[in-house]
């Protein structure tokens, strides 16, 4: 039978399509995490918070993915034939996967904090050292890179050879899937579906949380809700249909024809990140107000509520 006319007619433009959407979240994405990247330095230069921390280390993988992505540019519009040195294909794979892993962990680590600074807030002001969310974040680093050094050994393991080395990590011999299915599989649970997991838990409680509090304003609630479900959506949208290829991809023995498409999502990703938390945190308020010279204090409900307040306030 013959093909579906669409979808030849999507498959033959796909590197077009690709080179689009890239060139789409490298032209917002770019300036916005750099705007990102200077708001959180100015706020953790004033005052060192744990998401901020966090949220610092979000836009530093951010930036990274969209400084490799001229080269993904590069071979969308060679008709996705890689023309440079093999070795740049696996230092530009491990870059673009482990930058996208590290933000699905670090999505997560942000998750916790928020939910125990609501849950917990007197616990949570103990643990607001500066060291805890960096070694946390370095180990967020570590688990993502450690997971994606997989495309050095599939591109250059000597009993490992590739069907086709104009094609970067794409096209894959049977010995190669043999070790990379069951990769994936791996990737799909342990840093895509236990961070999903995780952010799930944390949010709803952290929304379970606020609506019986009724000394928080509303104003800071809806603030709250709506950055926990967008981050939430972003997570399923962007994140969750990319690693779902890789559960596919493991019992059909090959990636999906639609796993491009979901990657794209992903891409996108970078674009979201920076408008999500633009909108949630306060390091937006806090460097508009320097900028315009105000400075005003609120009186805090004390204890545990008013810890709540405090945190909901600085977050």
């Amino acid at each position: 039978t013959e093909c579906n006319p669409g979808r030849k007619y999507f498959r033959g433009r796909l590197h077009e399509i690709i080179l689009t959407f890239y060139i789409i979240s490298f032209l917002i994405g770019l300036p916005a995490n750099l705007v990102a990247l200077y708001a959180f330095s100015v706020k953790i230069h004033c005052k060192p918070l744990p998401t901020d921390i966090l949220l610092l280390n979000l836009t530093v993988s951010d930036l990274l993915f969209l400084i490799i992505l001229p080269l993904k540019m590069h071979e969308a519009a060679s008709g996705m034939q890689w023309n440079l040195p093999n070795i740049m294909c696996s230092i530009t794979s491990f870059t673009f996967f482990s930058t996208i892993y590290t933000s699905s962990l670090l999505l997560m680590a942000v998750a916790v904090v928020r939910y125990l600074g609501v849950a917990f807030p007197i616990a949570y002001q103990r643990l607001q050292k500066p060291l805890y969310p960096i070694i946390i974040s370095a180990v967020m680093w570590l688990i993502s890179m450690g997971h994606c050094s997989i495309t050095f050994i599939i591109q250059h393991h000597p009993s490992l050879s590739s069907i086709n080395s104009s094609i970067c990590y794409e096209n894959f011999t049977p010995k190669q899937l043999k070790i990379l299915l069951p990769v994936r599989l791996e990737f799909f649970f342990v840093v895509c579906l236990v961070p999903l997991i995780i952010s799930i838990f944390c949010y709803l409680r952290l929304i379970l949380i606020l609506y019986s509090r009724p000394r928080i304003s509303w104003m800071q609630k809806k603030k709250a809700i709506g950055m926990a479900l967008g981050t939430l959506a972003m997570f399923l949208i962007c994140v969750l249909p990319y690693n779902f290829s890789h559960l596919l991809g493991f019992f059909q023995g090959q990636s999906p024809e639609w796993r491009y498409y979901t990657l794209l999502l992903s891409t996108l990703n970078t674009c979201i990140d920076p408008i999500i938390f633009y909108f949630s945190s306060s390091i937006f308020h806090c460097t508009s107000k320097k900028s315009i010279f105000r400075k005003h204090r609120h009186d805090l409900p004390r204890g545990s509520e008013g810890n709540q307040h405090r945190f909901l306030h600085d977050h």
